[in-house]
């Protein structure tokens, strides 16, 4: 049975890079970042096109499910509420085993994630403040709590892996 694994987190935490090594280490996997569906230029956040990015990665996670090629789907976004998790999940189809994980941090570990960003052009710390904001939100959400405070991006994705019985 295929397995979905979502990884979620507040901004900066390390979702995009703990993900890609969880798709790089289960074989057969596809990699679908929920941020690559926001690539938009001006960057414009209305109804119109929350609706249409929801629209896009269920498509796109729904192609996936569909395909006999994949057995892992490594998905990541920061989904800092429960609707938005049930919002696409409910739209998606066939049997798959559903794993669901945040990665939470401390607010020196943010800061720290932050500055390697901006180092390499990946972010401002504009952002940072939003970012800190977010965090408790992902104590609330029904998903098991990775804390990535002490832990490379390496032994995170290890720590999924061996959560979801590879």
């Amino acid at each position: 049975m295929k397995k979905l694994i979502i990884i979620n987190g507040t901004m900066g935490v390390g979702k995009s890079t703990v993900s890609e090594i969880v798709a790089d280490k289960l074989v057969p996997s596809i990699y679908l970042d929920g941020d690559w569906c926001w690539k938009m230029n001006p960057w414009v956040f209305s109804e119109e096109n929350k609706a249409m990015v929801t629209d896009n990665i269920t498509y796109l996670l729904n192609a996936y499910l569909a395909n006999s090629s994949f057995r892992y789907l490594v998905f990541c976004w920061v989904l800092h509420r429960e609707s938005i998790f049930d919002q696409i999940l409910s739209q998606l189809h066939g049997d798959f085993e559903l794993y669901k994980f945040s990665l939470i941090c401390s607010r020196e570990t943010l800061r720290e994630h932050f500055a390697k960003d901006v180092q390499n052009g990946i972010r401002t710390m504009d952002a940072l403040e939003k970012s800190y904001e977010r965090m408790e939100l992902y104590q609330k959400l029904a998903t098991q709590k990775i804390n990535v405070s002490h832990l490379s991006a390496e032994q995170a994705a290890y720590k999924i892996i061996d959560r979801i019985g590879k």
